[in-house]
C-alpha cells in the first residue's frame, strides 16, 4: 500500500477505510463481516479509518472498538466527527467533548488523531433555499461567527487536553464559507473533499451552488491543508448498480443517471466502474488519502487492486470527464478516440 504525506499526521495510507460502509449506510452487511473486513485492511497496510457517530448510529465506532478490542496497532490512526449544528456558545465546547467521550468510549481509545466538524459551515444570515431543510437547518449547520468564535478555541482546548491531535472540517458546505475557512489563520489541518469525476455530493447537497470540488482542493493544497478524498463513488451512483433501495427522485439517482457514459466507457477499457471511480480519486493530485465506503472484504480487495494499479494519465482523467459530461444516447463523444486503459 502506497503512504502519503498529511502534515500532523506525516504520512497515511492511499486508501481510508471509511466508517459509512462499517456502518451499514451503503447496503446491508454483517458486524462480523466488518470486523473481518477491517483486520483484513489493516494486513493490506491501511493505515488510517474515518468514523463518526452517525455512521450507523455508532455502529461503525463499535466495529473498530471490537476489531481491535483494545490492543491498538501503533500504526493505525483513527478520525470521529460531532455534527454540531448551531448552539448557544457555552454549549459548543460541552457537546464536543460529550460526543468524542461517547467515542473514544466505543472505540476503547484515550485519544482520536482528527476530531471533524461534521456540520455545514454557512455564513451567519444564510437560509437554505428548501423551506423544509431551512426549517431544521440549525441542526446540521454551524454558522461562521460561532466556528471562527467557539469552535476552533474549543477544538484547540480539546488538543491541548491530548483528547484529539489535530482537527478538521468536512468541505461538504456552502462553498465560500468552505474556502474561507481553508483561507484563514486559523486553519483545520485537514478537509474532506468531494473527489468523483461527477463533482458531486449528490444528496448531501443542500446548497444550490455547485460544490467547487476542484477549487477547494486547490485552495486546501495552497494552504497547506491536507485533502481527504471523500464520495469516491458518490454514495453509488459510479458503480454498476445500486445495492440499496433509492430514491428514484433523489440526488444519487440523478447521478447515478448522469453516469451512463462514465458506466459506458468502464466497460469499454474492460473494468468495473467502482474501480475506474476509486483510480480516478487517487490520481487527482493533492489528495493525501481517499475514503472508501466499502462494508465486506470482497469491496476491500476490489479497491486494494485499484490502488495497486497505475494511476490514471492526464488524458484518461480527461477521457473520464468527458463521459461523464458528454455522453448522450448510447454515444460518447470524445475527440481523439477511446484510448485503452493500462
Amino acid at each position: 500500500m502506497q503512504t502519503r504525506p498529511m502534515n500532523v499526521l506525516e504520512s497515511v495510507s492511499a486508501l481510508t477505510l471509511g466508517g459509512g460502509g462499517l456502518g451499514q449506510l451503503w447496503g446491508e452487511t454483517t458486524r462480523a463481516e466488518c470486523v473481518a473486513a477491517v483486520h483484513e485492511a489493516v494486513a493490506a497496510g491501511i493505515t488510517l479509518f474515518d468514523l463518526a457517530p452517525l455512521y450507523g448510529k455508532g455502529e461503525s465506532e463499535r466495529v473498530l472498538g471490537e476489531a481491535f478490542q483494545g490492543r491498538w496497532d501503533p500504526t493505525v490512526r483513527v478520525t470521529t466527527k460531532c455534527q454540531l449544528g448551531q448552539r448557544e456558545d457555552e454549549a459548543v465546547l460541552p457537546r464536543l467533548r460529550e460526543n468524542l467521550e461517547r467515542s473514544l468510549d466505543a472505540l476503547g481509545r484515550d485519544h482520536v488523531d482528527l476530531y471533524f466538524l461534521h456540520s455545514n459551515i454557512i455564513p451567519d444570515d444564510y437560509t437554505f433555499p428548501d423551506p423544509a431543510i431551512a426549517a431544521v437547518q440549525d441542526r446540521f449547520a454551524t454558522r461562521e461567527r460561532t466556528y471562527y468564535d467557539v469552535v476552533i478555541p474549543a477544538f484547540e482546548a480539546l488538543k491541548a487536553e491530548g483528547l484529539i491531535k489535530a482537527w478538521g472540517i468536512t468541505g461538504i458546505g456552502y462553498p465560500p464559507t468552505v474556502l474561507r475557512a481553508l483561507e484563514a489563520t486559523q486553519r483545520p489541518a485537514v478537509v474532506q473533499v468531494i473527489t468523483n469525476a461527477l463533482n458531486s455530493a449528490g444528496d448531501l447537497n443542500r446548497f444550490r451552488e455547485p460544490c467547487q470540488a476542484e477549487a477547494i482542493r486547490e485552495a486546501a493544497n495552497a494552504a497547506g491543508v491536507s485533502v481527504m478524498g471523500i464520495r469516491a463513488v458518490q454514495g453509488g451512483a459510479l458503480t454498476a448498480a445500486f445495492d440499496r433501495p433509492m430514491d428514484e427522485a433523489g440526488e444519487d439517482m440523478a447521478d447515478y443517471r448522469r453516469a451512463e457514459g462514465f458506466r459506458a466507457l468502464a466497460q469499454r477499457w474492460g473494468v468495473d466502474p467502482a474501480d475506474l471511480a476509486h483510480r480516478y480519486a487517487l490520481s487527482l493530485p493533492g489528495v493525501a488519502t481517499v475514503v472508501l465506503g466499502i462494508k465486506n472484504r470482497q469491496e476491500l480487495k476490489a479497491a486494494l487492486a485499484a490502488e495497486a494499479a497505475p494511476p490514471l494519465t492526464d488524458d484518461e482523467k480527461a477521457l473520464v470527464a468527458q463521459a461523464v459530461s458528454q455522453y448522450k444516447e448510447g454515444t460518447l463523444r470524445i475527440r481523439g478516440g477511446i484510448a485503452c486503459l493500462r
